[in-house]
């Protein structure tokens, strides 16, 4: 693709990305990506990764060209203005460039307009962040949550704010049932990838870079997935051991799945249920890839279908992953942040305490009930345990921090009863996650 072709790419992926948040389903925009690819394969890989990687800058700092659209250049808001916007400020091209860019294939951008070339000019070198930006601007949140995330954060608010914004890394979790992380790190080094051990899971791996990882003969073989540290470390943290039942609850595409059947050594029995056929399906294959053979998978309706019953009293451990505002991954889901709403977020604390009864009813005496968003919220977090013993009386807490640092932890473990890890403090994912023990 040229240039030009390239930058028409974008702007025709972000006007499909903000339609369909103007429609009752509101794609994620990485399924819309992959659609837009998908009918078109004579676009390069390298192609790809541009028009990719220009989006979701574009989704990543949303409110902040918005704001230069509508306050400094008084334009209309729309995607190609969004997007040349966003060029100017990324200085990758100053205006003679990119009018040039305009003209270099039938495909490319179409030609500049008399006020585009105007605005282009006035903003191109500007700096993105501008000191009379309103502070949800300026770091890029919706405004209804603002409230909230101060009270995640308190006073390391911005930097927090700051590390939601930019880019996750890459992190792999090694599948322990076929190899260790020191025979996986030669074996990637051997194909040239640039790789490190993750600092806080004991079977992650992380690229110093994007690299096309699934290309690696170590994928296909099974060594290993591609999963963020802090999901490895809510894997881990539920404690599985070769020989138990295990249920995960809510287990989508099977990440933690098979994190945990890894843990249990393909010993015991997991239980992964989701209320999507459609995400289910995908495990099967990764569970075969991964020589995994101790899963049964079943589609259950909601939380309240008949079928849980018949496990009821007998699981050692259950683990919620419960569905939530996805707060802690914006780094990797930016557009989460813009079509994410007050009234979605009312519904998934329902649905969250829903589960979290639903799934109590699983844990055999003495069993544990592991209760796990990818939120930086209180609301989804602490107090949805909260709320969740106060009507349920034979659970109690277990310290996660304690069962994480087994042999260094020290501190007091009444008041380090969670695990919460967020890309400011621990450079991963915003991961939450509250130990439940049912009583004898």
């Amino acid at each position: 693709m040229t240039p030009g072709a390239r930058i028409q790419a974008a702007v025709e992926l972000l006007g499909s990305i903000l339609a369909s948040w103007q429609s009752e389903k509101r794609i994620p925009a990485d399924k819309l990506i992959e659609n837009y690819f998908r009918s078109r394969r004579f676009i390069g890989s390298k192609d790809r990764a541009y028009v990719g990687e220009l989006v979701y800058w574009v989704l990543r700092h949303k409110a902040a060209l918005e704001w230069w659209l509508a306050e400094k250049l008084k334009g209309d808001v729309h995607a190609r203005a969004i997007v040349l916007t966003a060029l100017m400020l990324r200085k990758e091209c100053d205006l003679p460039m990119l009018a040039a860019h305009t003209q270099d294939s039938a495909h490319a951008l179409p030609s500049l307009t008399v006020p585009e070339k105007a605005r282009c000019e006035q903003v191109y070198g500007q700096m993105i962040e501008q000191p009379d930006m309103p502070d949800p601007v300026r770091s890029n949140y919706p405004q209804w949550m603002d409230a909230m995330l101060r009270e995640s954060f308190g006073a390391r608010f911005e930097e927090a704010m700051r590390a939601l914004n930019t880019q996750a890394a890459t992190d792999l979790r090694v599948n322990t049932l076929k190899t260790t992380r020191e025979e996986l790190l030669e074996g990637l080094r051997s194909e040239a990838f640039d790789v490190s051990p993750t600092p806080l899971s004991p079977v992650g791996i992380r690229l110093a870079k994007r690299a096309p990882i699934f290309t690696s003969q170590f994928f296909k073989a099974g060594h290993f997935e591609v999963q963020d540290e802090g999901s490895q470390m809510v894997a881990l943290l539920v404690d599985a051991k070769a020989g138990d039942k295990v249920v995960d609850f809510c287990a989508g595409a099977g990440g933690k799945t098979l994190a945990i059947a890894a843990m249990m050594k393909n010993k015991g029995r997991i239980l992964a249920w989701d209320n999507s056929e459609k995400r289910l399906s995908q495990i099967k294959e990764r569970l075969k890839r991964a020589g995994v053979d101790n899963v049964q998978i079943h589609a259950i309706e909601n939380e309240h279908d008949q079928f849980i019953k018949r496990h009821k009293a007998s699981c050692d451990r259950v683990l919620v992953d419960a569905p939530c505002s996805g707060t802690g991954t914006w780094r990797r889901n930016p557009d989460i942040k813009w079509r994410f709403n007050e009234k979605d977020l009312q519904e998934v604390l329902a649905v969250q305490q829903s589960i979290l009864q639903s799934a109590a009813r699983l844990v055999k005496p003495g069993g544990r009930l592991i209760y796990a968003t990818c939120s930086i919220l209180q609301s989804e977090n602490e107090r949805q345990v909260e709320e969740f013993l106060k009507n349920v009386n034979n659970f109690r807490v277990v310290c996660a921090r304690k069962l994480w640092d087994k042999n260094s932890f020290d501190g007091d473990a009444d008041a380090a009863s969670y695990l919460s890890v967020t890309p400011h403090q621990d450079g991963v994912d915003g991961f939450f996650a509250a130990v439940l023990e049912r009583l004898p």
